[in-house]
């Protein structure tokens, strides 16, 4: 195992990179993604490590710690978010029952927090304005979500995780 930059560096302490992993593909390492040999290719490097997703920070210590899925990292201006973050202080509130944050593309920044939510029994119908406050109150301003969708529902993969690739596509980028 090792976490890399991505240049591919290893990291040191202090600082967070990519989870590669190596075994034997097929005994004690999945050999490959059923029917898609181009994600099966763009997981694996050249000498056989295979690039989990997985975003690791390395304490002072040298301790590994799981930081969040990458695809789940949004990229703000020159800052890295995790989506996890964001969900945790809206959760926290007690006005939704479910939440998911994505990326929104936007011209200036790269992406920025849009949030999908489920308001819970008790919020009102001002649940948008009160997330936004909450996250406000108490994120870093680049994380607070430029975007609030109330639904019914948030769509499900067939593992019955949410979709967020198919929230994303619901967005439309900021563009001024």
């Amino acid at each position: 195992m090792n976490v890399r930059r991505p240049d591919g560096t290893h990291i040191g302490p202090g600082e967070s990179g990519e989870l590669f992993i190596r075994g034997i593909r097929g005994v004690s390492l999945f050999k490959e993604y059923a029917g898609n040999p181009e994600a099966t290719s763009d997981s694996f490097d050249d000498d056989g490590w295979f690039a989990t997703g997985d975003s690791i920070i390395m304490n002072d210590a040298g301790d590994l710690i799981f930081g969040d899925r990458l695809k789940d990292m949004l990229k703000v201006g020159a800052e890295n978010v995790a989506a996890s973050e964001i969900e945790s202080v809206i959760m926290a509130t007690g006005l939704v029952s479910e939440c998911a944050v994505v990326a929104q593309p936007h011209y200036m920044l790269d992406e920025v927090p849009a949030v999908f939510l489920i308001p819970s029994a008790s919020a009102g119908s001002n649940v948008a304005d009160e997330i936004v406050a909450a996250c406000q109150r108490d994120l870093a301003d680049f994380k607070v979500p430029r975007t609030v969708r109330v639904t019914d529902e948030l769509p499900r993969s067939t593992l019955e995780k949410i979709a967020k690739a198919e929230l994303r596509k619901l967005l439309e980028p900021i563009t001024e």
